[in-house]
């Protein structure tokens, strides 16, 4: 029966796993609208008047329905690589939002790329360009997916004025300690499996280290599949640390782990991530952990003795305004509502955890609320689990009631069974564990 199961879970693996979608990379030459692309339709059923077209370089979509309430929300995309079309992406709200009453507007970014910058740059001119095209909202919204939740969470610090909610899903959050984490689980691995190197990693470190690392931990037992399905003490040890510097102790873990392992691995970046200048990764002062014991024992005091250590370079990860990767205070002003799927570790949960913290160092734990929901996915949430949420964000903003979230910081309440539960509508996938 337990070898049935494991052989479902590749099935699994294989089936929702994402394509490797790396970070970093060069920037091309130039990037380009294509503006035969620009129109698009209302949606069945919906009388809507529509806008298209390119604003200080960047692609913009604007719809406004018939029956305006006068709310506006703008969406901020995801990260797109480095490819020169720059395109758009209408916010899976859409449709709701238009049967509610709200506008909504969105920019394709004047560049591809991690650029925050320009993301909060262009959605800003992209706010003020929908007051000439349409007239100045009565409320405005933000909200976006991923790196788009980088920018929301910039954004809404930049311009203190300009929102009145934000909803930011899947957010890159932590800002540099992003990448901090993809650095910890290359340096991870090469400590279980005794690989000795060096950062920035040789030419052959993806084509020949990576899968010697990856056979070195898995169990190699004949029949059944290596690494990240089936794990030696290596494998299991590796699973471990990483546990700790993803959230912590929590529902899904394993199979998000085997999810996850080998695109981990394929996010070995140099720390050039394309647009800050040199490394932007740094492990100097992280204490690695193989338990939920702040205290160290022998194989965890081993483990940050022996460890590959990286630092930034002096410019990597400096604040510099906007530029390079911009960092979030948590230093907010207005309600913010987030989503976060409980086994991310492309965009791993701990960026709720960093957000939570940094809010609660400005005392401003108030304005935060957070949701789990319970799913292995990077911004795998249910059509109905965002309108749920942006209906509540905008039930508190209008009228003052603050809606309920979970608590991301409590380990206790992190490692129950049932944790996410509360938001999360029905099955995400027949395969994984339901609500207990």
């Amino acid at each position: 029966m337990k070898r049935v199961w494991i052989l479902v879970l590749v099935g699994i693996v294989l089936a929702v796993c994402p394509a490797a979608t790396v970070l970093g990379g060069n920037p091309p030459s130039g990037y380009f609208v294509d503006e035969s692309k620009l129109p698009f339709e209302a949606l069945p059923g919906t009388h809507t008047t529509r806008y298209w077209g390119v604003h200080k370089g960047a692609g913009y979509w604007v719809e406004v329905p018939e029956n305006w309430n006068g709310d506006l929300v703008l969406y901020c995309h995801g990260y797109r690589g480095y490819v020169p079309e720059l395109t758009l992406t209408a916010p899976r709200l859409r449709a709701f939002l238009i049967a509610n009453g709200f506008a909504w507007a969105a920019s394709s970014y004047s560049t591809n790329g991690y650029d925050v910058k320009a993301g909060v740059k262009d959605t800003h001119a992209l706010a003020k360009y929908f007051n000439a095209l349409v007239g100045k909202p009565r409320r405005t919204y933000i909200t976006g997916h991923s790196m788009g939740g980088h920018v929301t969470g910039v954004a809404l610090e930049q311009y203190p004025n300009l929102f009145d909610g934000a909803l930011p899903m899947c957010g890159v959050m932590g800002d540099c300690e992003l990448f901090d984490f993809h650095l910890d689980f290359q340096v991870l691995a090469q400590y279980f499996t005794g690989t000795e190197v060096s950062f920035p990693w040789p030419e052959n470190y993806t084509t020949v280290m990576v899968p010697a690392m990856q056979a070195a931990l898995g169990a190699g037992i004949p029949g059944y599949p290596g690494f990240p399905i089936t794990l030696n003490a290596a494998g299991m040890q590796l699973r471990q640390a990483v546990k700790y510097r993803s959230g912590g102790e929590r529902p899904l873990y394993d199979i998000a782990f085997m999810y996850w392992g080998n695109f981990l691995f394929g996010q070995g970046l140099n720390g050039d991530i394309g647009i800050a200048p040199g490394n932007t990764m740094e492990n100097w002062d992280t204490i690695y952990q193989l338990d939920g014991d702040p205290a160290l024992s022998a194989a965890e005091a081993a483990l940050n003795e022996q460890i590959l250590r990286v630092t930034t370079d002096p410019q990597g990860r400096h604040p510099n305004g906007l530029a390079n990767i911009p960092p979030i205070s948590g230093n907010i002003g207005i309600p913010v509502l987030t989503m976060h799927t409980i086994g991310d570790m492309f965009v791993s949960f701990s960026m709720q955890q960093i957000y939570a913290q940094r809010v609660a160092e400005h005392g401003k734990s108030d304005l935060l609320v957070q949701r789990v929901i319970r799913d292995v996915g990077h911004c795998t949430f249910k059509a109905g689990e965002e309108e749920t949420a942006f209906a509540d964000l905008v039930n508190w903003v209008e009228n003052g009631v603050r809606p309920a979230g979970d608590d991301v910081l409590d380990a206790q309440s992190v490692a129950a069974p049932d944790y996410g539960c509360q938001f999360t509508q029905g099955a995400h996938s027949a395969n994984f564990p339901p609500c207990p």
